[in-house]
């Protein structure tokens, strides 16, 4: 039973049943990949031949492979030693590789991967990994296996130069050595930027020296658990110890660590909205006098988006943009933010500012007419100006998201296209540089799944979804679109294992999507890959979500007004059995073929998905209330 509601690129006959693994499981899609006869076996002593400034790449191969196999692995810069692996950089660089491409060849008795520079061999090794069996993932000895791989050639090289994942750090905060675990996930799939969301209204996560309020008061609330944003108000005496931030120190190994795994980290601080975590800290960066009583949100209800955006603020979460006290500030912010992070780009946020207390304000008015600005977007518009002279006063690129362009900012301001592909389309075609992570199809915080199955949000992406995201849009200008980018907001996101959840599988599908050719996307095989990486995952412990095997209800009335159960799935060949007599289904229970009538006296319905005999799928529990919310009046 497909969706219905998904175009998606024709089958590939050669990818078989969706329940047969692909014989090659490489995400993201190679550019070519030729299976040759024979097998490599990996020999008892391996010998990797490569030269000094691979260094990073072979320690990294090193530890891959010899923790799994118990091998005995050495390194070689000898060109006569009898090698195993042979790592090499061309002599004369191969145009079509460019700096992160790579070529494997594997026969019998060696494995070579050739590129222009040490990137491409590092992810010549992410390929090389994945032709391994599931074992290699392990991170302890793997006993009485033999490691073969087949034969083959591949060509490969990414579509875009930026394939990012952004990680908020900010809403919950996350340490140094889960990020670290967050890069080694990404970089798996040929990631090569992490966008650390640092500020926010509910935490302030970087040491800033001669602002030490910032991380005293600005980086801690009081801990809730349930859903976020309809949390009660925090009592006086609930104590303030949730949270957490990074020191400068920390920070800097973060950036080492991802630089080892060709990842550059791109920081963001979020201004001017967004910003009660430092306007709790510091009260005179706001225009608002209430601001000496605030503290920094803990998940309670501070905005009413009821009315659309911008959104109204019930407490005033924004730097006053005509306080000169604010720009000081952010010139020591950014000061030692551009001196930490080596990444071109600072990024200053910019987006969901609200604008009813800016209204009210007497300094705001007074700005206006100072400076001629008509409107609030124009009074941002001055503010994002400003920021942006300040980052760029210090050697580094300025980037926002997409509302910054509300006022004609300069076209040396990054965008970074959210709200739609056509805002990033816009910004192309006026000279901006331009990274796609448009929420209908990137935002790994939306629910993947029925809402009864999900932390609930005010959105879904499901995976076809994400599948379908094209960082390079029909009308957009694409000698200015740098990449495409995958955004992971923590709101509702408590622990690491959850973060991992609500990533996988949907940022295989966005890797595939900003790294492999278009033409060689196909659906079919895609979910054939991806059910060999599940495995893989459960192999390293790495969590992720089986969203992709559990149905959609979809419920409507039937001309007496009676409720219909419509169950939809995205992928084909699963068998979905349910009950309504509060029992728990397996495959000898009735088997959904067509829309089914609910019983007048139910009260709960159960599924569950089958390939086969065997379950794939959870068994989910729905209410018949819900359904009949769903289905609508009676």
């Amino acid at each position: 039973m497909g969706s219905g509601n998904t175009t998606l690129p024709a089958a590939d006959s050669s990818a078989g049943p969706a329940n047969r693994p692909p014989e090659f499981a490489i995400i993201p899609e190679p550019v070519s990949l030729l299976k040759t006869s024979g097998q490599f076996t990996l020999p008892e002593n391996v010998i990797i031949l490569a030269t000094p400034e691979m260094k990073q790449v072979v320690d990294y191969l090193k530890e891959k492979i010899a923790v799994p196999t118990g091998r005995f692995v050495a390194e070689y810069t000898n060109t006569s030693a009898p090698a195993s692996i042979r790592l090499m950089l061309n002599n004369k660089a191969n145009p079509q590789l460019g700096t992160e491409g790579y070529q494997i060849s594997i026969t019998p008795t060696l494995v070579v991967i050739k590129a222009n520079k040490t990137a491409g061999l590092f992810y010549g090794v992410q390929s090389l990994l994945q032709l391994f069996p599931k074992e290699i993932e392990s991170k302890e000895l793997v006993e009485d296996m033999t490691w073969k791989i087949q034969c083959v050639e591949i060509t490969d090289y990414p579509k875009l130069a930026w394939r990012g994942l952004m990680f908020d750090v900010a809403r919950h905060f996350f340490t140094k050595n889960e990020v670290k675990q967050y890069i080694d996930a990404m970089v798996r799939y040929k990631y090569n930027l992490l966008h650390l969301h640092l500020t926010d209204d509910e935490g302030w996560r970087i040491e800033i020296k001669g602002l030490p309020k910032l991380t005293e008061v600005g980086a801690w609330n009081v801990k809730k658990t349930g859903e976020f944003g309809s949390f009660s108000t925090p009592g006086p005496d609930e104590p303030r110890t949730y949270g957490g931030f990074f020191t400068q120190d920390d920070l800097r190994e973060l950036i080492r660590y991802a630089k080892d795994r060709f990842v550059d980290i791109m920081p963001e601080i979020d201004v001017p909205g967004h910003s009660l975590a430092a306007v709790a800290s510091y009260p005179d960066l706001s225009c608002t006098p209430a601001a000496v009583n605030y503290r920094v949100r803990s998940g309670e209800k501070i905005m009413d988006w009821s009315h659309g955006a911008p959104p109204i603020a019930l407490v005033d979460n924004t730097l006053c943009p005509a306080n000169e006290r604010v720009y000081s500030f952010l010139d020591t912010v950014i000061t030692q933010v551009a001196a930490l992070f080596p990444f071109e780009y600072i990024h200053m946020g910019g987006d969901e500012a609200p604008e009813n207390f800016w209204q009210k304000s007497d300094a705001i008015k007074a700005l206006m007419q100072r400076e001629g600005l008509r409107d609030m977007k124009q009074v941002q518009g001055y503010f994002e100006k400003r920021v942006q002279k300040i980052v760029e006063s210090k050697g580094k690129k300025f980037m926002g998201w997409d509302e910054i362009m509300n006022s004609d900012i300069p076209a040396s301001a990054g965008i970074m296209s959210w709200r739609s592909s056509q805002f990033g389309i816009e910004a192309s075609h006026l000279k901006h540089e331009v990274v796609m992570a448009p929420q209908t199809n990137v935002y790994l915080d939306l629910m993947q799944g029925d809402v009864i199955t999900e932390p609930k949000v005010y959105n879904s992406v499901r995976l076809p979804k994400a599948y379908e995201f094209d960082p390079v849009p029909a009308g957009a200008d694409p000698k200015y679109i740098r990449g495409g980018q995958a955004n992971l907001w923590t709101e509702q996101i408590y622990n690491i294992r959850q973060a991992e959840y609500m990533t996988w599988p949907r940022g295989y599908a966005i890797a595939e999507s900003v790294w492999s050719p278009k033409e060689k996307k196909n659906w079919t095989n895609f979910i054939g890959k991806m059910e060999v990486h599940f495995k893989r995952m459960d192999i390293a412990e790495t969590k992720y979500a089986p969203s992709i095997y559990d149905p959609i209800f979809k419920a409507s009335r039937s001309a007496d007004r009676q409720v219909m159960v419509e169950l939809i799935t995205d992928i084909d060949g699963l068998d979905i059995y349910y009950s309504f007599d509060n029992s728990f289904p397996d495959r000898f229970y009735p088997k959904y073929t067509e829309k089914l009538l609910v019983p007048k006296d139910a009260s709960l319905m159960r599924v569950i998905t089958y390939r086969g005999n065997k379950p794939i799928g959870r068994m989910i529990t729905i209410s018949v209330d819900e359904l009949n919310k769903r289905a609508g009046k009676r």
